[in-house]
């Protein structure tokens, strides 16, 4: 019997009927009920946190507080909208918005502008306490405040080592390299130096050169997670008194919130955010057919990376992939597309050894996930040099991709994984 499934293309769906004895998998992100008031939550999982005093307790009158919070690339955490309920318990406990300063932690990212800062925060933050920013290249910025085990120089804002109190803040969800988002990100990348974001993130590359990326800096991961352990240090170093972050809904809306300290709290968070967006599959499948759920999630191929590496865990070694992305705008960013300008993945593995970036990450893991397993992506008819450039083949169906596909694995009776909602959800084969 047929099955027919929908998938998320630009503006646009494509639909194709499966047949519904081999779809085993089938991976959505499960239903959230939405935090309705903000404000209450908030209040509540302040005055009961996990791991500390409540904040009221940790907070003393007199105490320079310094709020770190997430910079414009993480809009999405919606600051604005706790943010004033934070400064309101901090004014209670006896500290004035002039005791109160919030730092952009930008890692290496640019700065704010001024709009920006509104756009992130809210007017009414804006207006009330000062707004610093933690550029990573500034290296008058940042002071010494010891090394990690693993022999990684610690340089960290020195306004936030001289506060008296600090309060991260920030939203969980999966991480590509570190696990899980939030909590200890906040300090590295957040307000560390550029070279102890540089020290840090070298740990996701492989230890023997030539081998690419590191096993154990995956999504979802923090076990024997090497760069995660790394940033609990570089964390613990600092001490910060308080932890705020959010968890979301499958529609990014508030799921709930953690409060309390900064390890504790955020690993609750964490468990969280695995119970909604980690979907249990029943085993690996020979074909996985993804999309990221349409425009925006598959506006170039960097958006669209989040589904790759989604989709990739759902895959057996001698399967293959399909993947759903329009890509309108393939060449964005620049900082990302340019790395499929070298000739090999060695190549772009030695340029992110000398200067890791982010982007250049992805681009490196995304040429070894497609050496390793098949890629076949349907996409605009423009985009083939560029997806071919990335080591994928491309199709210009979904029908031509599974024709494509079945000729690659080489059997009738092959299973099949679906990820509609591939950018958002993480499968996790069941033991």
């Amino acid at each position: 019997m047929l099955k027919e499934f929908s998938f998320g293309f630009g503006d646009s769906e494509i639909k194709v009927a499966l047949p519904e004895e081999r779809v085993v998998n089938v991976v959505e992100g499960k239903p959230a009920k939405a935090i309705l008031d903000v404000e209450a939550a908030v209040r509540e999982v302040l005055n009961n946190p996990i791991g500390t005093p409540p904040l009221k307790n940790v907070i003393q009158q007199g105490d320079k507080v310094v709020i770190v919070a997430s910079d414009i690339t993480r809009q999405w955490v919606r600051h604005d909208l706790f943010l004033p309920t934070l400064l309101n318990e901090l004014n209670k406990v006896g500290i004035p918005d002039e005791d109160i300063s919030l730092i952009v932690a930008l890692g290496a990212h640019r700065h704010h502008t001024h709009e920006e800062n509104i756009l992130t925060f809210g007017q009414e933050i804006v207006k009330r306490i000062a707004i610093l920013q933690s550029h990573a290249p500034e290296t008058d910025e940042f002071v010494y405040v010891g090394q990690t085990s693993r022999g990684k120089d610690v340089h960290l804002n020195k306004h936030v080592v001289n506060a008296d109190k600090v309060i991260l803040t920030g939203g969980i969800v999966h991480h590509l390299m570190a696990g899980f988002g939030g909590g200890r990100k906040a300090i590295m990348p957040g307000i560390s130096s550029y070279s102890t974001i540089q020290e840090n993130h070298s740990l996701c590359l492989h230890a023997v050169v030539g081998e690419g990326v590191s096993p154990e800096c995956t999504v979802g991961k923090l076990e024997n997670n090497p760069m995660h352990a790394d940033m609990l240090e570089m964390a613990e170093l600092l001490k910060p008194a308080f932890l705020l972050n959010a968890v979301f809904t499958p529609e990014g809306q508030f799921a709930s919130f953690v409060a309390g300290h900064w390890y504790e709290a955020w690993l609750q968070g964490c468990k969280t955010a695995n119970e909604i967006f980690g979907v249990p599959i029943s085993g690996k499948t020979d074909l996985v057919i993804a999309s990221a759920g349409g425009f925006p999630k598959d506006i170039n191929l960097y958006q669209g990376s989040k589904t790759i590496g989604n989709s990739f865990m759902a895959v057996k070694s001698t399967g293959v992939v399909i993947l759903l992305l329009e890509c309108r705008d393939i060449m964005e960013p620049p900082d990302f597309s340019g790395w499929f300008n070298y000739d090999s993945l060695y190549e772009r593995e030695l340029a992110l050894r000398k200067g890791f970036t982010v982007p250049g990450f992805i681009a490196l893991k995304l040429g070894y996930m497609a050496k390793e397993v098949p890629h076949i992506v349907v996409s605009l008819p423009q985009n083939k040099g560029f997806f071919e450039k990335a080591g994928m083949l491309t199709a210009a169906s979904l029908d031509e991709a599974i024709i494509m596909a079945e000729k690659i694995i080489d059997k009738k009776e092959y299973t099949i994984t679906v990820m509609a909602h591939g950018a958002n959800t993480v499968p996790i084969e069941s033991a």
